[in-house]
């Protein structure tokens, strides 16, 4: 007898009693333990935990997504009648086409081990589903790939056009649509200020003034003082949200060919069709008026972001028209694992910058990789007391399936890592654990770590993420690490005793990084294994400023610093200085 094939962990799709092939453990979630656990019910091991596997496709997925985008680019071109370049389309669309292409070969690969498997002998297909449908651009894709009615849809699509597996189709029921905890906002003072001077200051600007955009300095201060160095009238530009129209099946009815003989590319050249957010289809030249609309200048030389390249289609339909009439992009460093790891962000903004500013690693090979030091240029709160007693220790926070490629815990590997977390914390001694503060994720995504964290180690102090992480840094008599991100380049940039430890299999390091890590290694500082950075934080406890300023580690974490988190003595003039160069160019 076969098994009902389940994507999701949406149990109307789980059948009646029938045995089950859960498609990933996303489909099981810690919350709902009690409605799985007795089951007759098995689970696909995950594709990408194989790691040679993820190279490989990581080279054939790169490949791909440049053919997509000159097919891409052509099949826009014609039904907007226009003639732009492919680095055009590329600032536009790449980052959406790259997300989507990567998305769906990875529900594409574990379907694809699923059929083979011989187990699958139908899945349900709800229907009606509120998010079974087309975005409306980039920061809407994101939100809709992390909601299991939209991945559901997206499986049932694969397993329509690319197997005969029988699909029975049900009613989604009273289910609603994604409801996403919205990040605090802090924007109001912003806002009246934005508002305030762009009433006051507009009519002083210059058409042909550089034009910053989310830039990601300390803060409202330094990005004042940003145009200042740069001879301008000081702007605080504001990227809006993109106006939705609806989709028009009319508009719909193409296929992209690319890649022949490719089943994946034959699948997704079905599938983008259905998928293409409305902005760049049915919405385009609305949302190029919109741009048009802004306030933002005509004929600038310069544009420097650090953030809005990525997600802010607005902004990015104005950028790729002043970029492809010949103005500079200039891209700065937003946080870390950017000259560590690799990602599929990482790549395309490399792909569309004319200049990208480095908080200090460049590339002998890319002149374009210009290291000015730590943009943020973080600043700990005041402790009157001195430094704290705690040992901090910050969770890392993925999605439950994979929105981009990159060298970290993908998917269900992300239980792997807690599970290492969890060893850490179990080899320390009991003067450490009860001194222990474990800082999770308010944007934790399906894992339920922190309700993971309560049942297993219900006496040590946890934070659920919404107090600043400078916070916790002031407080800390030594900060632990366990994620290739960005948090240990402010700890150390800060002088803060960081101890790093994380398994380089599944949070990559790039060889030309190794050195730096290498020596770290040699003094204590990064570990690549939970046992051994617990003993280590054993050994230091009681006397961690010991450790820290001894003269080995000074003089590794100096170099490790310099490399990756370097202080600029005037990091503002030095991102002033690039932006000069680059318009000069």
């Amino acid at each position: 007898m076969g098994r009902l094939l389940v994507s999701t962990s949406i149990e109307e799709s789980w059948g009646d009693g029938e045995p089950i092939l859960f498609l990933g453990e996303w489909c099981r979630e810690y919350r709902a333990s009690d409605r799985w656990v007795g089951l007759d019910a098995e689970v696909l091991p995950y594709h990408w935990a194989d790691r040679a596997k993820v190279e490989m496709d990581r080279e054939r997925l790169w490949s791909l997504h440049e053919d997509l985008l000159v097919a891409i680019s052509a099949l826009l071109n014609a039904r907007h009648r226009v003639d732009h370049e492919v680095r055009y389309w590329r600032i536009l669309v790449g980052p959406w086409l790259g997300f989507f292409t990567q998305a769906l070969f990875d529900r594409w690969s574990q379907v694809q081990m699923a059929v083979s498997s011989g187990a699958v002998d139908s899945t349900i297909v709800l229907e009606d589903l509120p998010d079974a449908r087309v975005p409306v651009d980039m920061v809407d894709h994101l939100w809709l790939s992390n909601s299991h009615q939209w991945n559901h849809h997206v499986v049932a699509r694969v397993l329509e056009a690319t197997t005969d597996v029988p699909r029975r189709l049900a009613s989604a029921g009273h289910l609603g649509g994604l409801m996403v905890d919205e990040e605090p906002s802090h924007e109001g003072l912003r806002a009246r200020l934005v508002d305030f001077a762009l009433r006051i200051l507009s009519p002083l600007a210059r058409s042909s003034d550089v034009m910053v955009v989310n830039p990601c300095l300390r803060s409202v201060r330094e990005e004042l003082a940003l145009h200042l160095r740069l001879r301008q009238v000081p702007r605080l530009y504001r990227v809006g949200p993109v106006r939705g129209v609806d989709p028009d099946p009319a508009e719909r009815g193409w296929r992209l060919k690319v890649a022949d003989g490719d089943p994946f590319a034959e699948c997704l050249g079905v599938l983008l069709a259905e998928f293409l957010p409305t902005a760049y289809l049915e919405g385009y030249r609305d949302l190029v008026a919109q741009a048009e609309e802004m306030s933002w200048p005509t004929s600038t030389s310069v544009v420097f972001t650090s953030a809005s390249h990525l997600y802010d289609d607005l902004f990015k339909a104005w950028c790729a028209e002043r970029v492809e009439a010949g103005a500079k992009l200039v891209i700065g460093q937003h946080g870390g694992h950017a000259g560590i790891g690799w990602s599929f962000f990482h790549h395309h903004q490399l792909s569309v910058a004319d200049r990208f500013l480095s908080w200090g690693w460049d590339a002998p090979d890319d002149p374009r990789i210009r290291p000015v030091g730590t943009l943020k240029d973080p600043v700990l709160p005041e402790r009157p007391e001195g430094r704290g007693m705690s040992a901090v220790l910050v969770l890392g926070n993925e999605t439950a399936q994979v929105g981009s490629l990159s060298s970290s815990a993908l998917s269900s590997e992300f239980l792997d890592y807690v599970d290492d977390i969890y060893s850490f914390v179990e080899s320390l001694d009991p003067d450490v654990r009860s001194a222990l503060r474990v800082r999770g994720s308010q944007h934790d995504v399906h894992w339920s770590v922190l309700e993971r964290w309560a049942d297993r180690f219900p006496d040590v102090d946890v934070d659920d993420g919404r107090r600043s992480i400078l916070e916790l840094l002031s407080e800390a008599r030594i900060y632990v690490t366990t994620t290739n991100g960005t948090t240990f380049l402010e700890s150390i940039y800060l002088g803060v005793p960081t101890v790093m430890f994380w398994d380089p299999d599944r949070w990559g390091i790039l060889p030309e990084s190794r050195p730096w890590f290498d020596r770290l290694t040699e003094v204590g500082v990064f570990h690549e294994d939970s046992i051994s950075a617990a003993a280590h934080v054993n050994s230091i406890w009681n006397d961690v400023e010991a450790w820290w300023t001894g003269e080995d580690v000074v003089d590794a974490v100096a170099s490790f610093s310099k490399r990756f988190c370097r202080r600029s003595p005037d990091t503002v003039g030095r991102v002033a200085m690039e932006i000069k160069a680059a318009g000069s160019r």
